[in-house]
């Protein structure tokens, strides 16, 4: 029934169209072929200039209306970067913007046909090709330059002191995991996933170095103040780590370990005050097509403080222990002694 109404919409929408066209050239007949071109070129010239002078207000109303409130301040230092790159390149490409969109307009405006104006014909200039060619390429080579630099602070070696989380994308959701006490990742093989007996990650019991990495599915615990480096990968298929508070993205490619390093500047906490909103949380989005549930591929974002961390991940079992809970030490005092000398260390 939709369909059909719709069809019938635009049915009517073109006859009325077709009768205005009509009665336009009837409207011509009657007053004159020349007569009504000159009145409709002054309207068209007319109306072209107000809409330019109106379109740049909308924009710059839009601008000052939006500006920091979509996003908000970036939440980390390399963020920061990306958005002094933005601002040099929305810089540049706003003035050619207002430069040609008023040369466009005005002379739309200015050079409406005219019986007493003779068109010029302009076929060849070699220095007017020169200038717009060479002037684009210098502008697009700075800014590819700038993005260059930023790309490879991103990417490259994440200071020796950072914290390293491995993020893992799977259908539809994430998977996080933090080396333990030996500060080494275990090794893992993918025919070992069984999600069953509680290896989300396919990581190999034997090694000693897997026995006490701490997987979760939770949140993504980070230190304020303090580089993370994330190393990124898939379960599947190809998924995307987008941060958008972070202004970071990174592919996750089964098979493929992708990278990225950043500094977190503000807590959740801080964040939930900055914004205003008691619910503020860090997401992490899917920000490529992964199947029909990629919608619901969220994940979230602690960061907190030193002591905070510390005390989440004297809480936290180890997945070997969860997976085989007969090779989880009895609980006693002297656990309870770590978990508040750690926070208490971590606040010195």
């Amino acid at each position: 029934m939709s369909t059909l109404l719709i069809i019938a919409i635009l049915l009517l929408g073109f006859i009325v169209v077709f009768q205005i066209a009509k009665a336009s050239e009837y409207v011509a007949v009657l007053k004159g072929e020349k007569k009504t071109f000159e009145q409709n070129n002054k309207i068209n010239g007319f109306l072209l200039l107000a809409f330019m002078v109106l379109g740049l207000i909308g924009v710059y109303w839009c601008n000052e209306m939006f500006k920091g409130k979509i996003l908000g301040e970036a939440a980390s230092d390399h963020g920061e970067k990306i958005d002094t790159m933005l601002y040099i390149t929305l810089a540049l490409t706003g003035i050619v913007f207002v430069i040609t969109q008023v040369l466009l307009f005005w002379f739309a405006y200015k050079y409406q046909h005219s019986e007493k104006r003779t068109a010029f014909y302009f076929p060849h200039n070699n220095k007017l090709e020169v200038i717009w060619t060479v002037v684009p390429a210098i502008a697009l080579t700075v800014l590819v330059g700038f993005g260059l630099v930023y790309w490879f602070k991103i990417t490259g070696d994440a200071p020796a002191d950072a914290n390293v989380v491995e993020i893992t994308g799977k259908q539809f959701g994430w998977i996080y995991r933090y080396a333990g006490k030996d500060k080494v990742f275990g090794k893992k093989y993918y025919q070992n996933i069984n999600e069953g007996k509680g290896n989300q990650l396919g990581l190999i019991w034997d090694d000693k170095s897997a026995q006490d990495d701490i997987v979760t599915s939770d949140a993504m615990y980070m230190v304020v103040n303090k580089p993370v480096k994330l190393i990124i990968n898939s379960r599947d298929v190809v998924h995307d780590v987008g941060m958008v508070h972070f202004r970071m993205k990174m592919d996750a490619v089964p098979g493929t370990p992708t990278t990225i390093w950043f500094t977190p500047k503000f807590t959740t906490q801080e964040m939930k005050e900055k914004t205003g909103r008691p619910d503020f949380e860090y997401e992490i989005s899917c920000d490529q097509m992964c199947g029909k549930g990629h919608y619901s591929m969220k994940g979230i974002i602690k960061v907190v403080t030193p002591a905070e961390f510390a005390l989440w991940m004297a809480k936290q079992k180890p997945a070997y222990v969860q997976a085989n809970p007969e090779a989880a030490p009895a609980p006693g005092p002297a656990a309870v002694d770590s978990v508040k000398s750690t926070a208490a260390a971590t606040q010195h």
